[in-house]
């Protein structure tokens, strides 16, 4: 084995866990998921058969990553972060033929105790706040906070709050990697340095 899995973990028949990984106490992972490489699941996370985990994700203690959701490489899922993956549930109806896709883009945070609703896309390098409610897709950078959540800002690829508004027009410089972002409209990218 060419990962760490604690005693308590319980790792189903055909589940791929890539080379790094750390599986801590009471973790369940079910046969189907693919996991990436060098991934933590902390206490108590649950992953589903038809879940894709990217490499160096970091998913903290109480989270369910359901059927359906895709993480990229690099997400991470704050403490008790709620994933859903059927829009309308019921008990005495079954659904699990309605489940929606939820897709969360390289770099992505999402905070503790926030919650994503099925069927949207966080994009690249998004910052959910701490017991947010995502019930919509989320452009790339954008910083979300609420209930529902909405856009104050944008953040940059280091994790800090850009001085920038959620709409308009602007350039604002990464203090801590000195990386440029470029504002228009409601689309902010980073700028590759020249080659």
């Amino acid at each position: 084995m060419d990962h760490y899995q604690h005693p308590s973990a319980i790792v189903d028949e055909g589940a791929r866990i890539g080379a790094g990984c750390r599986v801590w106490h009471f973790v369940h992972v079910c046969g189907g998921a693919r996991i990436g490489r060098d991934v933590s699941l902390g206490q108590n996370v649950f992953v589903g058969n038809k879940v894709i985990i990217g490499d160096r994700c970091k998913i903290q203690n109480n989270v369910s990553v359901y059927d359906n959701v895709t993480l990229e490489e690099g997400v991470f899922c704050g403490p008790s972060m709620v994933f859903t993956n059927v829009y309308n549930p019921r008990s005495l109806i079954g659904r699990k033929d309605e489940y929606r896709d939820t897709l969360v883009k390289r770099g992505a945070t999402l905070g503790a105790n926030c919650t994503i609703v099925c069927g949207i896309t966080i994009g690249e390098f998004a910052f959910v706040g701490a017991g947010a409610v995502v019930n919509r897709n989320v452009p790339a950078y954008a910083l979300m906070v609420g209930v529902p959540a909405r856009q104050v800002g944008w953040m940059s690829e280091f994790g800090e709050q850009l001085p920038l508004p959620p709409d308009g027009r602007g350039e604002a410089i990464c203090a801590h990697t000195g990386a440029r972002y470029v504002l228009r409209g409601r689309v902010l990218h980073k700028e590759e340095p020249a080659a």
